[in-house]
């Protein structure tokens, strides 16, 4: 307790990481700002009543940080973005040019493949926004809507996702953390006030429901327990350094551990399988498919996707099909992100080995089967954890415990990364004052 008093101290102390925080403060202010400025051609009212009897699109209104349901000049938020990530992560494995970008070429590659993501993102947007508005104004929630109207508000909501993909990597640069991530994260933390409203506002009503917001609260702070336990748990891999004796002396045989996490992709499995399960639906809406007499049976299963908890047996199915996502996309991500023959080759390089296990191949088979074993416990869990408030949300018919167990999971996962790299930041300024 006295050491997080002292490094919390030490923040408001030290200029370098106070300014870094100030500054993603700073840039949460100017995303709220924006996203509390709607566009004039709707009636709030029913817009809202419309988020409320749609889950899908209160999945999608989650990351958007609520600039959706208000129909906001950044509307669709970083979704754009994230959505042009996934497919260029999913090309990269399957297009070898940009397979040996990601692999040979190093930080550079991964670069230009970021690059790739921001254009892709612009005509993404566009889409996204004609689907989204032309739903609306099926629902005749739009008023005074032609084609010019159209157009304007795709260019405005175009812009406005470009705008937060800048700042989302401003946060990166100039701040702490993973910026896109923490912009998910403020528009997530600030749904909680209106969440609590109307929850204490059901208790008003009905103080009969209490036994049960209890027994959902208590599970949500054991999931919230569990994901901090596993997402700092490690299997530590043991190493040796052979360190050349000069003459005279004994050979040192130095050892240290390299960690390998249960959950090395964090949060990102969780953000793209939600937004993955969401384009069938998205398509459907764009292409109007509902309305043909042979398509009618496709939109009867939107129409039910949508409140996968208004039928128990579709919320099984909606969370076995969530829980594969989820779990394809920690193995995915993983792979991506951590390569056992460069593992191997860096080792061999510093003259670094396992004990028993020859340098080279041999290693990288070892690295290659430790991550595959420990990612596949860190993805069950973390799989089972997304899935819990699906199963619950069926049970109860409220489809809002859904959306709050996949708030908690981002929320956790961003803040538990925050913390750790302000903890980074906070041991170099230590050493370079000491």
């Amino acid at each position: 307790m006295t050491d997080m008093l002292n490094k919390t101290l030490f923040v408001f102390k030290d200029k370098f990481i106070r300014s870094k925080i100030v500054f993603i403060l700073f840039a949460f202010f100017i995303f709220r700002l924006f996203a509390s400025v709607p566009l004039p051609i709707v009636d709030q009212g029913a817009l809202q009543k419309f988020f409320s009897d749609n889950q899908f699109l209160g999945m999608i209104n989650l990351f958007s940080g609520g600039g959706l349901e208000a129909l906001s000049i950044v509307m669709f938020g970083v979704m754009p973005y994230i959505t042009a990530s996934i497919i260029m992560q999913l090309m990269s494995f399957s297009y070898p040019k940009l397979k040996k970008m990601q692999q040979e070429e190093g930080e550079i590659g991964r670069k230009k493949i970021g690059n790739y993501s921001r254009l892709l993102s612009v005509p993404l947007a566009a889409i996204q926004a004609f689907g989204f508005l032309h739903l609306l104004n099926s629902y005749q929630l739009l008023e005074n809507f032609d084609s010019n109207v159209m157009m304007t508000s795709i260019t405005v909501a175009v812009a406005g996702s470009i705008f937060l993909m800048w700042v989302g990597e401003l946060i990166s640069e100039f701040g702490i953390g993973n910026g896109l991530s923490l912009m998910i994260f403020a528009g997530i933390v600030s749904s909680f006030p209106g969440r609590l409203r109307q929850l204490w506002e059901n208790l008003s009503n009905d103080i009969s429901v209490l036994p049960a917001y209890l027994g959902i609260g208590a599970l949500f702070l054991f999931m919230i327990y569990a994901i901090v336990y596993v997402t700092e748990a490690s299997r530590p891999v043991p190493v040796h350094n052979a360190r050349t004796a000069r003459a005279g002396e004994k050979a040192q045989n130095i050892q240290s551990f390299i960690p390998i996490k249960l959950n090395q992709a964090g949060v990102i499995p969780i953000i793209f399988a939600s937004v993955l399960i969401s384009l069938p639906q998205v398509v459907v809406s764009i292409l109007q498919l509902g309305k043909v007499e042979t398509w009618s049976w496709l939109q009867s299963l939107v129409d039910v996707s949508s409140n996968p908890s208004a039928n128990l047996m579709y919320s099984i199915y909606y969370g076995i099909a969530f829980f594969i996502l989820v779990f394809f996309f920690t193995f995915f991500y993983t792979a991506v992100t951590f390569d056992p023959k460069k593992m191997a080759e860096n080792l061999q390089k510093g003259g670094t080995f396992v004990p028993g296990v020859r340098p080279g191949e041999e290693t990288e088979e070892f690295f290659a089967k430790v991550t595959t074993r420990v990612t596949f416990v860190g993805a069950l869990f973390l799989s089972s954890v997304a899935v819990i408030p699906f199963v619950v949300s069926g049970l109860t018919g409220n489809p809002n415990l859904a959306i709050g167990g996949t708030s908690i999971l981002i929320v956790v996962s961003v803040g538990i990364d925050l913390i750790r790299k302000i903890d980074a930041q906070i041991s170099v300024r230590q050493y370079l004052n000491s």
